[in-house]
């Protein structure tokens, strides 16, 4: 039988089983997906050229932003954003199937710190006075419950993960609010978009802004430079420079293209203004069915 030929490298938050990985199934059925353990690991497997394109989380409906993704993107990489997926989050409560019978005398829940805090309520009234430890993804915190089946713990994960790693799953839907979806960042080293004919978005583009140091109304300013081309922004957010208190960097997300005209002119008016603009490109948003 012949090597299968893959027509690109996807890296993703791992392991197998993750929401990063059927977000990344979703987009590239037919691709190689390559599990990595980290964020940064995948940021930087894509900067190397290890892989073409790595998805990674950026943002959750109920918890905001992952700022990990957020300040390796500005500090670290220098890579953009070829598409993001919006994908629905439901967080069950599982365990090793030797432990189903007492799964309510667990002593410790495993989980990523976004899937904690987003069920703060199922395991205040149901679970309160059991602690809680975080794990690189829900998966890992799904395997780590498989390969410890001597001891009574739960995981926090999606139905995938408790698949992939035979646990049981005692208690569906634990999230504490019906709309739970997170965004996951495509990115690539080429500044190029994924345009699919099915479900595809208005197109966006992400800037991260840093403002001249020591004017007064310069945030003001640069709204204004969106504001009176009519360019709506949809996300604005500030995250620390790491080079001392009260020193930031704005991340803007606008409903336009970086090529449209009124958009080429917005970028030369912030930048005469003094600012500092690092463009990650403009991409289109899926959603997984």
């Amino acid at each position: 039988m012949a090597k299968k030929e893959w027509e690109k490298r996807i890296a993703f938050l791992g392991p197998e089983g993750t929401f990063t990985e059927l977000a990344t199934k979703e987009l590239f059925p037919n691709d190689w997906t390559i599990p990595f353990k980290s964020i940064p690991e995948c940021i930087e497997a894509v900067d190397a050229g290890q892989v073409d394109l790595a998805v990674v989380p950026v943002e959750n409906a109920l918890e905001g932003s992952v700022p990990l993704t957020i300040d390796y993107l500005f500090h670290e990489a220098d890579l953009f954003i070829s598409a993001e997926v919006l994908t629905p989050i439901e967080q069950n409560l599982m365990v090793h199937k030797n432990n189903v019978e007492k799964y309510e005398e667990i002593e410790r829940v495993y989980s990523h710190p976004h899937a904690l805090a987003q069920c703060h309520k199922y395991l205040y009234y149901h679970f309160k006075s059991v602690p809680l430890s975080q794990s690189s993804s829900t998966a890992a915190a799904a395997q780590f419950v498989a390969e410890n089946p001597e001891l009574c713990v739960a995981a926090i994960a999606n139905v995938a993960a408790a698949e992939q790693y035979d646990l049981q799953i005692v208690q569906k839907n634990i999230h504490d609010f019906h709309f739970n979806h997170t965004r996951f960042f495509v990115l690539s080293k080429r500044n190029d978009r994924i345009e699919r004919d099915e479900d595809k978005q208005q197109i966006k583009t992400t800037l991260m802004i840093k403002l001249p140091s020591d004017r007064s109304g310069a945030l003001h300013q640069v709204l204004s430079v969106f504001a009176w081309r009519q360019i709506n922004l949809s996300k604005i957010e500030s995250r620390p420079l790491k080079t001392g208190l009260g020193d930031y960097f704005f991340i803007v997300e606008l409903l336009e293209d970086e090529n449209a005209p009124l958009m080429r002119g917005a970028m030369e008016e912030l930048r005469a203004l003094g600012c500092s603009v690092k463009s990650l490109g403009s991409y289109y948003t899926y959603h997984q069915k």
